[in-house]
């Protein structure tokens, strides 16, 4: 009966839909329906991170992240690290996903490790580069899903070039750009671009001429404006006493700035 229902009625279908798609007609006529279960997605919620930045300096490269993380319009943790140290010259800080920024994170320090170890010599930054952007693009079926999406960014010191300070900054597909003075991602990138493009092009000093105390005490004041517009970024907590994660990148290697210095320079920032 079926067969001589579509058979009839098939010249009149074909005007405005295509008539050799059995199943499809079938729908249109309502005689095959979708399962409701499958037309209703239920939202999956994750934790996110937000916010980081990273510019360049007079002494080499400030990573820095504040330590909120959210699920939704929930705080669910004020004491997050955003900021990981992946090898003795380079730093990735994320924002987005933390279940799938964490394993990126520890898949690109075991990646780096592995290859000093057997090739007796450290990968060079653009292999490094390319190994992050190949783990955001092996990541890209969980974001076309609407969940795992994380948008990192990266810094290295090459001792061996002329300008050894390097930002790389990357969307969810792995596309991957190198800043020129700075960078910044997350909810609030966008507040945290406009401060340090502000302080680059109109400020008494330009990033790059910074020493190491006004470069921390520019990176806690972009995080902690960022925090008056954005519910997710968590800026400085005065009364809790957190300070977001800091990191200089210089000839040295990497260096995490110690609570009581971040203490210090912000408070004297708010006198000044």
């Amino acid at each position: 009966m079926i067969r001589e229902n579509v058979t009839k009625t098939g010249c009149n279908e074909s005007k405005s839909a295509d008539a050799s798609d059995f199943v499809t007609l079938l729908r249109r006529r309502g005689i095959v329906r979708e399962p409701e279960h499958l037309t209703v997605q239920a939202p999956v919620l994750e934790t996110q991170g937000t916010t980081i930045l990273a510019f360049k300096f007079a002494d080499g490269v400030l990573v820095a992240g504040d330590r909120r993380a959210t699920m939704g319009n929930v705080v669910m943790y004020e004491r997050t690290e955003k900021v990981f140290e992946v090898d003795r010259h380079s730093v990735m800080a994320i924002a987005g996903s933390f279940g799938a920024a964490w394993e990126t994170a520890r898949t690109l320090q075991h990646s780096f490790q592995f290859y000093r170890r057997s090739q007796l010599q450290e990968m060079s930054v653009e292999g490094k580069v390319r190994a992050l952007a190949k783990l955001l693009r092996d990541n890209l079926g969980m974001v076309l899903q609407g969940v795992g999406v994380v948008v990192p960014l990266f810094a290295t010191y090459d001792t061996a070039s002329s300008d050894p300070a390097k930002v790389f900054f990357y969307d969810a597909m792995g596309a991957h750009f190198e800043a020129t003075d700075f960078a910044a991602s997350g909810s609030g990138g966008p507040a945290v671009r406009s401060i340090l493009y502000y302080e680059n092009a109109w400020g008494p000093t330009p990033l790059r001429e910074m020493d190491t105390k006004s470069a921390i005490t520019t990176a806690l004041r972009a995080l902690d404006t960022a925090a008056e517009a954005d519910t997710a970024t968590g800026g400085v907590d005065r009364l809790g006493k957190i300070f977001p994660i800091v990191k200089i990148l210089d000839q040295a290697g990497v260096t995490t700035v110690p609570h009581r210095e971040l203490a210090a320079l912000f408070q004297g920032g708010d006198q000044s």
